[in-house]
């Protein structure tokens, strides 16, 4: 498989950085999809997939997510895309047909992310830097949606999501990003990298530690969480490094992680930080219940 998108390294921080800069973080629901409990926390269940599809109702709806950002220097920023609008009528369209049938995703009309942005008085256009924590279709769904941001995420994300044979037994449709936008690399084993409390391997994505990408692979090949400084803690944008609030303190794992040894040693960085900074808020995927209890805004 090839995309026609040509990526470029990201060796050295954006500019918009500003000394002691804080954010302000506004989480987004945009759109949900079904889940078989087992593949969320996995208790073992033997033959799991074939019985979670015979007995579907009991699968739950699961949040998609997307954060809106503003940096005082960057300006607005976006978090993972949310889905794309044409899930409203049309599934397929975006997610292909096995995706579709497998978790049904649905968006309310004026739910997705550009509406969010229009109904606060954001024109999406003005989104110049979009971060995505991987590259799973409901990470990527709206990708097309911001043909003028600038799109950062891991190396080893974008090279496993456009060089696998059957990306969708991935959770990957490269047809949802392969655009000819800026897309720009982390390479999380060159220079430049450092760490940051308890997360090992971070990269200071504006000089001014007002934003972090941290590596905490295991979910999918590359995938990166975002640490947000906000007055007085940090906002921890875990992605799917951890589905549920709680795998934060030993809650079962998810079934089928795409590196289990990485997905707990990604999960052991978020537990100790956790620890280490209980005033510090860390969201994990796809936990609808942590989901309903979050503000609208953080700063």
């Amino acid at each position: 498989m090839r995309v026609h998108a040509e990526p470029r390294p990201l060796q050295a921080p954006l500019q918009g950085g500003s000394v002691n800069a804080t954010v302000m973080v506004e989480p987004l629901i945009a759109g949900e999809f079904q889940s078989p409990p087992a593949a969320q926390e996995y208790e073992g269940q033997r033959l799991w997939k074939l019985s979670a599809f015979g007995r579907r109702a009991n699968w739950i709806w699961v949040p998609v997510p997307a954060f809106f950002i503003r940096h005082p220097g960057a300006g607005p920023i976006l978090v993972d895309t949310g889905l794309h609008a044409s899930i409203s009528s049309d599934p397929k369209q975006n997610f292909g047909r096995t995706a579709s049938w497998a978790v049904r995703p649905q968006l309310a009309p004026g739910e997705d992310v550009p509406a969010q942005l229009r109904s606060r008085g954001i024109d999406p256009r003005e989104i110049k830097i979009v971060i995505l924590t991987h590259l799973h279709v409901d990470h990527a769904s709206a990708v097309s949606e911001f043909p003028d941001a600038t799109f950062v995420v891991s190396a080893f994300e974008w090279e496993a999501a456009t060089t696998d044979r059957n990306p969708t037994l991935r959770a990957y449709r490269p047809a949802q990003f392969d655009y000819v936008f800026d897309y720009r690399t982390v390479d999380f084993a060159a220079e430049g990298i450092d760490s940051y409390s308890t997360f090992g391997r971070t990269f200071d994505l504006f000089g001014d530690g007002s934003i972090r990408l941290a590596y905490t692979p295991g979910h999918s090949a590359g995938h990166m969480s975002v640490v947000c400084r906000l007055r007085d803690r940090d906002f921890v944008i875990a992605g799917d490094a951890v589905y549920t609030q709680r795998q934060l303190t030993g809650g079962a794992e998810p079934a089928e992680p795409a590196d289990r040894h990485n997905w707990r040693r990604s999960r052991q960085e978020l537990q100790l930080f956790a620890r280490e900074f209980p005033e510090a808020i860390i969201v994990p995927g796809h936990d609808p219940s942590f989901w309903s209890q979050l503000e609208g805004r953080y700063e």
